[in-house]
Protein backbone atom coordinates (compact mmCIF):
# COMPACT_ATOMS: atom_id res chain seq x y z
CA UNK A 1 0.00 0.00 0.00
CA UNK A 2 1.33 3.10 -0.84
CA UNK A 3 2.59 5.18 2.24
CA UNK A 4 0.11 8.03 3.13
CA UNK A 5 -3.02 6.21 2.32
CA UNK A 6 -5.56 5.34 4.76
CA UNK A 7 -5.86 1.79 5.67
CA UNK A 8 -8.12 -0.52 4.29
CA UNK A 9 -11.40 -1.50 5.67
CA UNK A 10 -11.88 -5.38 5.76
CA UNK A 11 -14.52 -4.50 3.72
CA UNK A 12 -12.60 -2.87 1.44
CA UNK A 13 -10.45 -5.12 1.16
CA UNK A 14 -12.17 -8.60 0.39
CA UNK A 15 -14.17 -6.52 -2.45
CA UNK A 16 -10.75 -5.56 -4.05
CA UNK A 17 -9.86 -9.45 -3.62
CA UNK A 18 -13.77 -10.34 -5.11
CA UNK A 19 -13.18 -7.90 -8.24
CA UNK A 20 -9.80 -10.04 -9.43
CA UNK A 21 -10.12 -12.18 -12.12
CA UNK A 22 -8.84 -15.88 -12.04
CA UNK A 23 -9.21 -16.26 -8.43
CA UNK A 24 -11.83 -18.08 -7.39
CA UNK A 25 -13.45 -18.67 -3.83
CA UNK A 26 -11.54 -22.26 -3.58
CA UNK A 27 -7.94 -19.92 -4.04
CA UNK A 28 -9.41 -17.19 -1.70
CA UNK A 29 -10.12 -19.17 1.49
CA UNK A 30 -6.87 -20.96 1.49
CA UNK A 31 -4.79 -17.37 1.15
CA UNK A 32 -7.27 -16.29 4.12
CA UNK A 33 -6.26 -19.07 5.89
CA UNK A 34 -2.45 -18.41 5.36
CA UNK A 35 -2.71 -14.90 5.90
CA UNK A 36 -5.18 -14.03 8.10
CA UNK A 37 -7.26 -11.40 6.36
CA UNK A 38 -7.46 -9.61 3.11
CA UNK A 39 -5.77 -6.70 3.43
CA UNK A 40 -2.75 -8.91 4.55
CA UNK A 41 -3.28 -10.52 0.92
CA UNK A 42 -3.52 -7.97 -0.99
CA UNK A 43 -0.29 -6.93 0.47
CA UNK A 44 1.98 -9.92 0.68
CA UNK A 45 4.94 -10.50 -1.65
CA UNK A 46 5.07 -12.60 -4.85
CA UNK A 47 7.21 -15.03 -3.31
CA UNK A 48 5.02 -15.64 -0.24
CA UNK A 49 1.89 -15.43 -1.89
CA UNK A 50 3.10 -18.42 -4.23
CA UNK A 51 3.78 -20.80 -1.29
CA UNK A 52 0.36 -21.10 -0.93
CA UNK A 53 -1.32 -23.95 -2.46
CA UNK A 54 -2.91 -23.07 -5.64
CA UNK A 55 -1.26 -19.88 -5.97
CA UNK A 56 0.94 -19.83 -8.91
CA UNK A 57 2.93 -16.91 -10.61
CA UNK A 58 0.33 -15.28 -12.55
CA UNK A 59 -2.23 -15.52 -9.91
CA UNK A 60 0.40 -14.16 -7.58
CA UNK A 61 1.57 -11.53 -10.05
CA UNK A 62 -2.34 -10.39 -10.17
CA UNK A 63 -2.79 -10.40 -6.71
CA UNK A 64 0.41 -8.28 -6.06
CA UNK A 65 -0.41 -5.94 -8.53
CA UNK A 66 -4.10 -5.79 -7.18
CA UNK A 67 -4.93 -1.92 -8.10
CA UNK A 68 -4.64 -2.32 -12.01
CA UNK A 69 -7.65 -4.51 -11.75
CA UNK A 70 -9.68 -3.15 -9.07
CA UNK A 71 -11.15 0.03 -7.55
CA UNK A 72 -12.95 -1.35 -4.61
CA UNK A 73 -13.87 2.34 -3.64
CA UNK A 74 -15.50 3.00 -6.53
CA UNK A 75 -17.65 -0.88 -6.50
CA UNK A 76 -18.82 0.27 -2.72
CA UNK A 77 -20.09 3.51 -3.45
CA UNK A 78 -22.02 2.22 -6.91
CA UNK A 79 -23.13 -0.49 -4.47
CA UNK A 80 -24.31 2.44 -1.93
CA UNK A 81 -25.96 4.41 -4.70
CA UNK A 82 -27.81 1.44 -6.26
CA UNK A 83 -29.63 0.42 -2.65
CA UNK A 84 -27.50 -2.90 -2.51
CA UNK A 85 -25.31 -4.22 0.53
CA UNK A 86 -22.38 -6.09 0.57
CA UNK A 87 -22.68 -8.72 3.10
CA UNK A 88 -19.28 -10.69 3.65
CA UNK A 89 -18.78 -14.03 5.87
CA UNK A 90 -18.48 -12.28 8.82
CA UNK A 91 -21.74 -10.70 8.30
CA UNK A 92 -24.35 -11.82 10.58
CA UNK A 93 -26.72 -11.88 7.25
CA UNK A 94 -24.75 -13.98 5.09
CA UNK A 95 -27.11 -17.10 4.88
CA UNK A 96 -26.04 -19.57 7.55
CA UNK A 97 -26.94 -22.71 5.24
CA UNK A 98 -23.98 -21.30 2.61
CA UNK A 99 -21.35 -20.99 5.61
CA UNK A 100 -21.36 -25.18 5.51
CA UNK A 101 -20.53 -26.04 2.16
CA UNK A 102 -16.39 -26.02 1.06
CA UNK A 103 -16.57 -23.20 -1.69
CA UNK A 104 -18.55 -20.36 -0.07
CA UNK A 105 -19.30 -17.13 -1.70
CA UNK A 106 -16.33 -14.67 -0.35
CA UNK A 107 -19.31 -11.99 -0.72
CA UNK A 108 -22.72 -11.59 -1.59
CA UNK A 109 -24.45 -8.14 -3.28
CA UNK A 110 -28.20 -7.89 -1.96
CA UNK A 111 -30.63 -6.22 -3.45
CA UNK A 112 -33.47 -6.31 -0.98
CA UNK A 113 -33.53 -7.93 2.66
CA UNK A 114 -32.30 -10.92 4.14
CA UNK A 115 -34.03 -12.41 7.01
CA UNK A 116 -33.02 -15.40 10.01
CA UNK A 117 -36.12 -17.23 8.62
CA UNK A 118 -34.49 -17.53 4.94
CA UNK A 119 -32.15 -20.33 5.53
CA UNK A 120 -35.07 -22.60 5.67
CA UNK A 121 -35.33 -22.41 2.13
CA UNK A 122 -36.65 -24.85 -0.77
CA UNK A 123 -34.71 -24.44 -4.17
CA UNK A 124 -36.49 -24.83 -6.82
CA UNK A 125 -35.19 -25.53 -10.45
CA UNK A 126 -35.34 -26.68 -14.08
CA UNK A 127 -35.72 -25.45 -17.79
CA UNK A 128 -35.62 -22.40 -19.22
CA UNK A 129 -37.94 -23.82 -21.85
CA UNK A 130 -40.62 -24.73 -19.13
CA UNK A 131 -43.89 -26.60 -20.85
CA UNK A 132 -47.39 -26.10 -20.00
CA UNK A 133 -47.21 -28.94 -18.00
CA UNK A 134 -43.76 -27.99 -15.85
CA UNK A 135 -44.98 -24.50 -15.73
CA UNK A 136 -48.30 -25.64 -13.71
CA UNK A 137 -46.26 -27.99 -11.58
CA UNK A 138 -43.76 -25.14 -10.81
CA UNK A 139 -46.63 -23.16 -9.48
CA UNK A 140 -48.13 -25.40 -7.56
CA UNK A 141 -45.12 -26.76 -5.64
CA UNK A 142 -43.67 -22.65 -5.07
CA UNK A 143 -47.35 -21.68 -3.89
CA UNK A 144 -48.17 -24.27 -1.72
CA UNK A 145 -44.36 -24.54 -0.23
CA UNK A 146 -43.90 -20.77 -0.03
CA UNK A 147 -47.12 -20.58 2.09
CA UNK A 148 -46.01 -23.46 4.58
CA UNK A 149 -43.14 -20.96 5.58
CA UNK A 150 -39.99 -21.56 3.13
CA UNK A 151 -38.48 -19.09 1.13
CA UNK A 152 -38.22 -20.40 -2.31
CA UNK A 153 -34.40 -19.86 -3.79
CA UNK A 154 -34.09 -19.88 -7.69
CA UNK A 155 -32.79 -18.37 -10.09
CA UNK A 156 -34.49 -15.27 -11.87
CA UNK A 157 -34.12 -17.36 -15.14
CA UNK A 158 -36.93 -17.69 -17.79
CA UNK A 159 -39.47 -20.92 -17.51
CA UNK A 160 -39.29 -23.23 -14.29
CA UNK A 161 -37.25 -20.09 -12.33
CA UNK A 162 -39.66 -17.19 -13.17
CA UNK A 163 -42.69 -19.65 -12.14
CA UNK A 164 -41.35 -20.41 -8.96
CA UNK A 165 -40.80 -16.63 -7.76
CA UNK A 166 -43.93 -15.44 -8.83
CA UNK A 167 -45.73 -18.18 -7.47
CA UNK A 168 -43.95 -17.35 -3.95
CA UNK A 169 -45.24 -13.64 -4.68
CA UNK A 170 -48.34 -14.87 -5.25
CA UNK A 171 -48.38 -16.50 -1.78
CA UNK A 172 -47.58 -14.16 0.07
CA UNK A 173 -43.87 -15.53 0.78
CA UNK A 174 -40.55 -15.16 0.44
CA UNK A 175 -38.35 -15.70 -2.70
CA UNK A 176 -34.45 -15.32 -3.33
CA UNK A 177 -33.45 -14.76 -6.98
CA UNK A 178 -29.94 -15.74 -7.28
CA UNK A 179 -28.53 -14.32 -10.95
CA UNK A 180 -25.55 -15.54 -12.46
CA UNK A 181 -24.69 -11.89 -13.75
CA UNK A 182 -23.53 -8.61 -11.75
CA UNK A 183 -26.78 -6.66 -10.15
CA UNK A 184 -25.89 -3.95 -12.67
CA UNK A 185 -26.04 -6.53 -15.54
CA UNK A 186 -29.12 -8.36 -14.39
CA UNK A 187 -30.19 -11.03 -16.90
CA UNK A 188 -32.50 -11.82 -18.03
CA UNK A 189 -33.18 -8.05 -18.62
CA UNK A 190 -37.42 -9.12 -19.40
CA UNK A 191 -37.25 -9.93 -15.43
CA UNK A 192 -36.19 -6.98 -13.95
CA UNK A 193 -39.58 -6.01 -13.06
CA UNK A 194 -39.94 -9.38 -10.95
CA UNK A 195 -36.91 -8.51 -9.39
CA UNK A 196 -38.06 -5.51 -8.88
CA UNK A 197 -41.05 -7.33 -6.98
CA UNK A 198 -39.03 -9.35 -4.87
CA UNK A 199 -36.65 -6.53 -3.53
CA UNK A 200 -39.68 -4.47 -2.58
CA UNK A 201 -40.31 -6.40 0.63
CA UNK A 202 -40.64 -10.03 -0.26
CA UNK A 203 -36.92 -11.23 -0.67
CA UNK A 204 -33.64 -10.59 -2.43
CA UNK A 205 -31.90 -10.59 -5.33
CA UNK A 206 -28.51 -11.98 -4.68
CA UNK A 207 -25.41 -12.44 -6.82
CA UNK A 208 -21.91 -12.89 -5.63
CA UNK A 209 -20.50 -11.29 -8.54
CA UNK A 210 -19.19 -7.08 -9.45
CA UNK A 211 -21.99 -5.20 -10.67
CA UNK A 212 -21.14 -5.13 -13.95
CA UNK A 213 -20.51 -8.79 -14.30
CA UNK A 214 -22.16 -9.71 -18.00
CA UNK A 215 -23.53 -13.77 -17.70
CA UNK A 216 -21.15 -15.85 -19.20
CA UNK A 217 -20.87 -19.84 -19.49
CA UNK A 218 -18.84 -19.59 -15.93
CA UNK A 219 -21.32 -17.50 -14.26
CA UNK A 220 -23.96 -20.01 -14.39
CA UNK A 221 -22.81 -22.84 -12.74
CA UNK A 222 -21.30 -20.98 -9.78
CA UNK A 223 -24.32 -19.31 -9.13
CA UNK A 224 -25.99 -23.03 -9.12
CA UNK A 225 -23.86 -23.91 -6.04
CA UNK A 226 -25.01 -20.84 -4.37
CA UNK A 227 -28.97 -22.31 -5.31
CA UNK A 228 -27.91 -25.74 -4.08
CA UNK A 229 -26.04 -24.95 -0.84
CA UNK A 230 -28.39 -21.97 0.22
CA UNK A 231 -31.02 -24.87 0.20
CA UNK A 232 -32.61 -27.25 2.86
CA UNK A 233 -33.58 -29.15 -0.27
CA UNK A 234 -33.37 -29.19 -3.73
CA UNK A 235 -36.88 -29.87 -6.32
CA UNK A 236 -36.11 -30.36 -10.43
CA UNK A 237 -38.97 -29.85 -12.06
CA UNK A 238 -38.76 -30.45 -15.93
CA UNK A 239 -35.52 -30.48 -16.84
CA UNK A 240 -33.75 -32.07 -20.08
CA UNK A 241 -30.69 -35.24 -20.08
CA UNK A 242 -28.21 -32.14 -20.16
CA UNK A 243 -29.43 -29.21 -18.59
CA UNK A 244 -28.20 -26.85 -15.75
CA UNK A 245 -30.42 -28.15 -13.24
CA UNK A 246 -28.74 -31.35 -13.19
CA UNK A 247 -25.62 -29.94 -12.21
CA UNK A 248 -27.58 -28.13 -9.50
CA UNK A 249 -28.85 -31.20 -8.22
CA UNK A 250 -25.23 -33.12 -8.40
CA UNK A 251 -24.32 -29.82 -6.45
CA UNK A 252 -26.88 -30.36 -3.52
CA UNK A 253 -26.34 -34.10 -2.67
CA UNK A 254 -22.65 -33.77 -2.64
CA UNK A 255 -23.61 -30.74 0.31
CA UNK A 256 -25.56 -33.20 1.56
CA UNK A 257 -29.08 -31.66 0.85
CA UNK A 258 -31.65 -34.28 -0.21
CA UNK A 259 -32.71 -33.84 -4.13
CA UNK A 260 -37.04 -34.37 -4.89
CA UNK A 261 -38.37 -34.42 -8.34
CA UNK A 262 -41.39 -34.50 -10.42
CA UNK A 263 -42.11 -36.73 -13.17
CA UNK A 264 -43.54 -36.64 -16.18
CA UNK A 265 -45.17 -37.75 -19.56
CA UNK A 266 -41.99 -40.98 -20.24
CA UNK A 267 -41.86 -39.47 -23.81
CA UNK A 268 -41.07 -36.19 -22.89
CA UNK A 269 -37.32 -35.28 -23.40
CA UNK A 270 -38.06 -31.98 -21.35
CA UNK A 271 -38.23 -34.60 -18.83
CA UNK A 272 -35.89 -36.93 -19.14
CA UNK A 273 -33.22 -34.99 -16.25
CA UNK A 274 -36.35 -35.85 -13.79
CA UNK A 275 -36.22 -39.01 -14.34
CA UNK A 276 -32.41 -39.99 -14.84
CA UNK A 277 -31.99 -38.07 -10.87
CA UNK A 278 -35.41 -40.64 -9.72
CA UNK A 279 -33.47 -43.53 -11.26
CA UNK A 280 -30.76 -42.22 -9.17
CA UNK A 281 -31.68 -41.90 -6.07
CA UNK A 282 -33.52 -38.56 -5.80
CA UNK A 283 -37.13 -38.91 -4.02
CA UNK A 284 -39.58 -38.94 -6.87
CA UNK A 285 -43.05 -35.81 -5.70
CA UNK A 286 -46.15 -35.48 -7.50
CA UNK A 287 -47.48 -33.05 -4.88
CA UNK A 288 -46.28 -30.63 -2.39
CA UNK A 289 -47.44 -32.53 1.02
CA UNK A 290 -44.91 -35.06 0.33
CA UNK A 291 -42.10 -33.00 0.21
CA UNK A 292 -43.78 -30.87 3.50
CA UNK A 293 -44.00 -34.19 5.12
CA UNK A 294 -40.45 -35.40 4.88
CA UNK A 295 -39.16 -31.80 5.86
CA UNK A 296 -41.54 -31.50 8.80
CA UNK A 297 -43.37 -28.39 9.87
CA UNK A 298 -41.11 -25.18 10.67
CA UNK A 299 -41.03 -23.59 14.35
CA UNK A 300 -42.76 -20.38 12.65
CA UNK A 301 -45.32 -22.23 10.14
CA UNK A 302 -48.18 -20.28 9.34
CA UNK A 303 -51.31 -21.16 10.21
CA UNK A 304 -54.51 -21.09 8.05
CA UNK A 305 -56.20 -17.57 8.44
CA UNK A 306 -59.83 -17.44 9.23
CA UNK A 307 -60.29 -16.65 5.14
CA UNK A 308 -58.59 -19.67 4.41
CA UNK A 309 -60.91 -22.14 6.15
CA UNK A 310 -63.54 -23.80 4.09
CA UNK A 311 -66.40 -22.07 4.56
CA UNK A 312 -70.19 -23.27 3.16
CA UNK A 313 -70.48 -19.65 1.42
CA UNK A 314 -67.25 -18.46 0.82
CA UNK A 315 -67.03 -14.59 0.13
CA UNK A 316 -64.43 -14.30 -2.74
CA UNK A 317 -63.22 -11.36 -4.66
CA UNK A 318 -65.03 -10.96 -8.06
CA UNK A 319 -61.91 -12.83 -9.45
CA UNK A 320 -62.07 -15.36 -7.36
CA UNK A 321 -65.55 -16.12 -7.39
CA UNK A 322 -65.68 -16.75 -11.57
CA UNK A 323 -62.48 -19.03 -11.13
CA UNK A 324 -64.92 -20.86 -8.51
CA UNK A 325 -68.18 -20.52 -10.02
CA UNK A 326 -66.69 -22.65 -12.73
CA UNK A 327 -65.47 -25.47 -10.53
CA UNK A 328 -68.06 -28.10 -10.24
CA UNK A 329 -68.21 -31.45 -8.02
CA UNK A 330 -66.92 -33.39 -11.29
CA UNK A 331 -63.65 -33.30 -11.74
CA UNK A 332 -62.41 -30.58 -14.65
CA UNK A 333 -59.39 -29.68 -16.48
CA UNK A 334 -57.79 -26.52 -16.08
CA UNK A 335 -58.63 -25.90 -19.89
CA UNK A 336 -62.63 -26.72 -18.77
CA UNK A 337 -62.37 -24.62 -15.97
CA UNK A 338 -60.78 -21.74 -17.98
CA UNK A 339 -63.28 -22.35 -20.85
CA UNK A 340 -66.23 -21.77 -18.11
CA UNK A 341 -64.97 -18.69 -16.13
CA UNK A 342 -63.86 -17.19 -19.18
CA UNK A 343 -60.67 -15.39 -17.81
CA UNK A 344 -57.44 -15.70 -18.84
CA UNK A 345 -54.99 -18.68 -18.24
CA UNK A 346 -52.80 -16.96 -16.00
CA UNK A 347 -55.27 -15.84 -13.67
CA UNK A 348 -56.78 -19.03 -13.64
CA UNK A 349 -54.28 -21.23 -12.48
CA UNK A 350 -53.14 -18.74 -9.65
CA UNK A 351 -56.70 -18.42 -8.66
CA UNK A 352 -57.08 -22.02 -8.20
CA UNK A 353 -53.91 -22.36 -6.27
CA UNK A 354 -55.42 -19.83 -3.79
CA UNK A 355 -58.88 -21.50 -3.42
CA UNK A 356 -57.00 -24.65 -3.06
CA UNK A 357 -55.26 -23.67 -0.21
CA UNK A 358 -58.40 -21.94 1.35
CA UNK A 359 -59.72 -25.37 1.19
CA UNK A 360 -62.03 -24.42 -1.53
CA UNK A 361 -60.97 -26.81 -4.29
CA UNK A 362 -59.10 -30.24 -4.77
CA UNK A 363 -56.87 -30.92 -7.12
CA UNK A 364 -56.62 -33.94 -9.26
CA UNK A 365 -53.52 -35.78 -11.08
CA UNK A 366 -53.40 -34.39 -14.59
CA UNK A 367 -53.93 -30.66 -13.53
CA UNK A 368 -57.88 -31.45 -12.46
CA UNK A 369 -59.75 -29.93 -10.05
CA UNK A 370 -63.28 -30.19 -8.12
CA UNK A 371 -64.81 -28.44 -5.13
CA UNK A 372 -64.42 -30.03 -1.79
Amino acid sequence: MPSGTRPMSPLEALTALNLLPKIGPIRVRRLLEAFGDAAAILGAAKDRLMRVDGIGEETAAILHAWQDHADPAAELAEAAQRGIAIVTQDDPDYPAPLRDIYDRPLLLYVWGKLEPRDRHAISIVGSRRATTYGTQATKKFSYQIAHAGFTIVSGLARGIDTAAHEAALAAAGRTIAVIGSGLAKLYPPENLGLAEKIAAGHGAVVSEFPLHTAPDKQTFPMRNRIVAGWARAVLVIECPAWSGSLITANLATEYGRPVFAVPGPIDKPTFAGCHQLIREGATLVADPSHLLDDLGELPFARQPTPAEEPAATPELPAGEAAVFAAVTSDEASVDRIIERSGLPAHVVTATLMKLEMRRLVRAFPGFRYARR
